[in-house]
């Protein structure tokens, strides 16, 4: 019995610990900014390294609606976004980088995106077609551990 006890502890606290060295939008972003749907109809663009230690489907806080692909991407977010006026506009974000890149968003809605290569060349893309005022989170990640050099690109298009 102590043993099954003990078995059940470390099972425990072994998953609370996997679970500490996940993205989360609760640590303080490496960078951070303000920006309104309209300042983004010119594209903004903000270099970061990608890449990450937390291999996303072992992080059970994270469950993108969107691919299933692998990526390893850092706890903190590598960039927070105070939107607003994103009414009238679909939100375009993508990366452009060295390596095959991957890309994690949490929106203002609490809804988590996952992308992986939708911008060609082993790059991700991500639409929000109705983006809702707020945060968004984004960690940039690759898809096999590696790091490398990237560009975050962020654009609103009319609807």
């Amino acid at each position: 019995m102590l043993r099954r006890f003990a078995f059940a502890a470390c099972a425990v606290f072994g998953f609370s610990s996997a679970a500490i060295a996940c993205p989360d939008f609760n640590l303080a972003p490496q960078e951070s900014y303000q920006a309104t749907g309209k300042q983004l109809y010119s594209a903004r663009t903000f270099d970061v390294v990608a890449g990450g230690n937390n291999y996303i489907w072992n992080c059970p806080n994270v469950r993108p609606g969107t691919d299933t692909g692998a990526g390893y991407f850092p706890s903190a977010p590598d960039f927070s976004f105070q939107l607003s006026g994103m009414s009238p506009y679909q939100l375009v974000v993508r990366v452009v980088s060295e390596c095959d890149a991957a890309l994690l968003i949490n929106t203002a809605s609490a809804n988590w995106y996952y992308d992986d290569d939708d911008n060609g060349n082993l790059d991700p893309r991500i639409v929000l077609t109705r983006p809702a005022d707020g945060r968004v989170d984004i960690w940039i990640g690759t898809y096999d551990g590696d790091f490398c050099n990237a560009r975050l690109e962020m654009e609103t298009f009319d609807r």
